[in-house]
């Protein structure tokens, strides 16, 4: 039905200019790069994230390929300089299911989706469980396909039957492109489904899913190759049919690439709306606790490290929840407001888990909470407390990568808190590490092009990444502001266990008790 074919397309030209294409969970954005990877011109597309029902997250898939598209077209009618090839990144953890003939059966089941919390609980709870996640390197979480597919299978037999193949969402956009139903290891490694160490469907997995490996796209390598585009594709684009296009990877481990992150012992920490720390590896593996993913990039090149549901959300509840009058757009308002507050905020912990929470804890369960509140505490203190609690969680997060035996030397940090100055002396402070952040750079585009450059042969390799991400300040950690977050983190770890209890039963009781107006959007 359709094709297989991938091929490595040899570079004609010692120079080119790659877009690269990030598929991301509200937008996408194609950037055209040279390969000095100066930015030639960029163009974003946006589409909603629908929830239709308590714990549901998801996207219409033909609204994402038209925002794809649409995105290439604006950037190639801008260029002057032909483009030697497309290169795709995506949100990992994404599930759809398609018939016969590839049309979705189902929307794009994204990984802020949570109806599959039980399936994934049950997982978990298995002796089995570890062992998965430590062969797959995906956690037995909510946000993976593999409880997913459980779900369907459990409240949606007869849809269920009907699908003939389960993909991602990059899987699907490359598909309508190119005519070609593949996978690459990097988007594989995130569904659960993968054995990273064979780079092979895993036989117990399909098994848990119910689904054989006939139903998956073909396994590829990132840098894989797919040599033309369909007759439609290329008319909607504005590119020749015979335009290259390079597979890629997941938006996660192409951000350590964007940032230049690619040698062993540099971490990656991304904090957007929500948050991330990666450190690259030359082979695959999690920590004994199964405290960290571990996703591929290359063959030779994994992504360890963790992902946490609040980052910048956290600031943004903490405006409408605490300081509404300060207004809808009141960011720098906020910082500042949370500067007036002590470090370490008066003795207040806050634990973040707004939306739950993935890293290390990798469960559904959490709530947010403030612990040590006092007469003395103002709103300052709560503000403050609030993104100390998000920095602490990606320490934890720190912990973990360096429990899978991983050294960390550097770290580079990049996303929408970078713009503040208290919250990157924040974040260095409670590493207790120097944390440097790039000039500005396209994340996850940026990766995603430089991948397609070495899979083009426009550059020897994505080591150059490390060359070309030049940096605009390293802030160090004080001395004293560390101390107090040191001191603080085993408190902060400790009152995960202890609430886990109030936890449990506060999702039990949850459906009987009154519900209020929604929240802001």
């Amino acid at each position: 039905m359709f094709s297989e074919g991938v091929a490595v397309v040899p570079a004609v030209t010692l120079r080119g200019v790659v877009i690269g294409v990030d598929i991301g969970t509200t937008s996408t954005k194609a950037v055209a790069y040279d390969t000095d990877g100066r930015q030639l011109g960029s163009h974003l597309v946006g589409y909603p994230l629908d929830n239709p029902q308590p714990g549901y997250a998801e996207q219409d898939p033909q609204l994402i390929l038209e925002a794809v598209l649409k995105s290439i077209s604006i950037v190639v009618a801008e260029l002057v300089q032909p483009v030697a090839g497309l290169s795709f990144g995506s949100a990992m953890h994404s599930l759809i299911g398609l018939d016969r003939d590839g049309n979705p059966l189902t929307p794009s089941v994204t990984w802020a989706d949570s109806r599959s919390t039980r399936q994934a609980e049950r997982l978990r709870a298995v002796p089995s469980g570890l062992a998965l996640h430590r062969r797959t390197g995906t956690p037995m979480h909510p946000m993976s396909p593999l409880p997913k597919l459980l779900w369907f299978a459990e409240q949606e037999p007869k849809l269920f039957e009907r699908v003939a193949h389960w993909v991602g969402v990059k899987d699907w956009v490359l598909l309508r492109l190119c005519g070609t139903l593949v996978t690459d290891h990097s988007i594989a490694s995130a569904t659960g489904l993968l054995d990273i160490h064979e780079l092979e469907w895993d036989r117990e997995a399909l098994t848990i899913a119910g689904i054989t490996p006939e139903q998956l796209p073909q396994l590829v390598a990132t840098t894989a190759v797919l040599p033309n585009l369909t007759p439609q594709a290329a008319a909607e684009t504005g590119l020749p049919e015979r335009t290259p296009v390079v597979v890629g990877a997941g938006d996660g481990p192409l951000a350590n690439l964007g940032l230049g992150a690619v040698h062993p012992g540099m971490v990656a920490c991304s904090i957007g709306t929500s948050g991330a720390m990666r450190v690259m590896v030359e082979r695959p593996g999690v920590d004994p606790l199964g405290g960290v993913f571990c996703y591929a990039l290359t063959e030779h090149r994994w992504a360890v490290g963790g992902a946490i549901n609040n980052g910048g959300i956290v600031l943004k509840w903490a405006g409408a929840a605490l300081a509404p009058d300060l207004g809808e757009h009141s960011e720098e308002d906020l910082v500042a407001l949370a500067a007036r507050a002590p470090v370490g905020s008066g003795g207040l912990i806050m634990l973040p888990y707004l939306h739950s929470e993935r890293a290390p804890h990798w469960s559904a369960l959490p709530r947010g909470a403030y612990v040590g509140l006092t007469h003395a505490h103002r709103r300052e203190h709560l503000v403050r407390a609030a993104l100390e609690g998000v920095c602490q969680q990606l320490a934890l997060v720190l912990s973990s990568v360096r429990a899978a035996g991983n050294e960390v030397r550097e770290v580079r940090a990049g996303g929408g808190f970078a713009r503040s100055g208290l919250w990157r002396q924040m974040l260095a402070d409670a590493l207790g590490l120097p944390v440097s952040f790039p000039a500005a750079h396209e994340g996850s585009s940026f990766g995603a092009a430089l991948l397609g450059m070495e899979a083009l042969g426009l550059i020897p390799s994505i080591d150059v990444a490390a060359d070309l991400v030049r940096i605009e300040e390293t802030v160090r950690p004080d001395p004293a502001a560390a101390a107090t977050y040191a001191a603080l983190l085993p408190l902060f770890a400790e009152l995960y266990e202890a609430l886990t209890p109030t936890f449990a039963s506060i999702r039990r009781m949850a459906p009987g008790l009154p519900t209020g107006p929604e929240p802001p959007a």
